[in-house]
């Protein structure tokens, strides 16, 4: 064999081995993980669980634990379940901010009634920015508020619930997380784009980017996938009670699938749908007047794994719903769960997949 052919040969040879190693260690971790997950969903007593992960270039799992229907026994589809996720709402909301910021409708530094006009005045004003980052003073819920069964059609009635009520403090000197303060984003985003928020998030956001399966859960409207909810009550899991979500669309009433979180994350790797420029604005954790920082931009929260991983998202709480979203842009990873229950316990599953995948 001549030397130029013997060495094609052994690069061959080595290029298909080493192909081989990497295909079958890629096996080993997703089994690895599927193991870890299962006995997670087994642990927590879950009725229903989504998971889908994103590393590279590709799906590497996307599966279904339990059921999205307990009494029917209808088996979980990460591709098209529907399940409520809560606070990832606000990233999703962000990401319509981010339209508006680089066409230049919306300024964040500039101050709510900027596009709000007639929104009650306050004390001291806020920005834009603080309200999206928690820090403009804006309140939580009170008591039964988050089991809201009232409708509330548009985002203006929404803000009736906390509009008159003073702010708890200062803009910028404490933090005080507020899915109220989106409420106030969400006219915001209208009173910029002079379209109704829905609509426009409907358009710009999930069409945009190919979320056929996230929508506002309108609760007078049946969707034949979506999950039934549920809360842990005496060792068991019983069907949660009725609430409307529609007061708070942006802050916490969107369903999708953990597919389409997939999705909206890998959207995020790149610069074509939001520039670099708007990425930061949105991720970057913004500071209070003493100087520490609140680890949260708009919409996005950073988090830190113990190796030092950073990464982006948001955790969601909902009336039947638990769901975890990250992506970490250096590793090119998303990882995405929901979870038909209230108040489930994560136990850090996401960081211990990122381990396996990761490491």
């Amino acid at each position: 064999m001549k030397p130029l052919t013997r060495f094609f040969t052994l690069s061959l040879f080595v290029l298909l081995s080493t192909s081989l190693v990497s295909a079958q260690d890629l096996d080993e971790r997703i089994q690895k993980a599927e193991a870890v997950i299962a006995e997670y969903a087994k642990a927590q007593n879950v009725p229903g669980m989504s998971i889908s992960i994103y590393k590279g270039n590709k799906m590497v799992l996307s599966k279904g634990y339990g059921y999205a229907d307990v009494a029917a026994k209808k088996p979980v589809d990460p591709a098209t379940t529907l399940f409520r996720i809560g606070s990832v709402s606000k990233t999703l909301t962000a990401a319509g901010m981010g339209v508006l910021i680089q066409s230049g409708e919306l300024d964040p530094k500039e101050e709510i009634h900027t596009y709000v006009p007639d929104f009650p005045k306050k004390k001291y004003p806020m920005t834009v920015q603080q309200v999206a980052g928690h820090i403009a003073g804006i309140r939580h819920y009170r008591g039964d508020e988050f089991m809201s069964a009232k409708s509330y059609p548009t985002v203006t009635e929404g803000l009736d619930i906390f509009k008159d009520d003073p702010l708890l403090f200062e803009p910028q000197t404490s933090y005080q997380y507020s899915s109220y303060g989106w409420n106030l984003i969400s006219a915001v985003m209208e009173g910029a784009s002079g379209e109704e928020f829905l609509s426009f998030m409907e358009h710009r956001v999930f069409g945009a980017l190919g979320m056929d399966n996230t929508l506002a859960e309108w609760a007078n409207k049946e969707l034949p996938n979506k999950t039934k909810f549920y809360v842990y009550r005496d060792g068991k899991n019983i069907e949660a009670p009725f609430v409307d979500n529609s007061y708070k669309w942006a802050g916490g009433g969107f369903i999708g699938t953990t597919e389409d979180l997939v999705t909206f994350g890998v959207a995020h790797f790149d610069y074509d749908y939001l520039n670099e420029e708007t990425h930061s604005v949105l991720m970057t954790p913004q500071y209070m007047t003493d100087g520490k920082s609140t680890n949260y931009g708009m919409g996005w929260r950073t988090y830190t794994d113990n190796q030092n991983r950073v990464w982006l998202g948001h955790s969601g709480g909902s009336v039947g719903g638990s769901t975890m979203f990250l992506i970490n842009k250096k590793e090119k990873m998303v990882i995405a769960y929901t979870i038909n229950r209230s108040s489930v316990n994560f136990d850090n599953l996401h960081f211990k997949l990122a381990d396996i995948f990761l490491n």
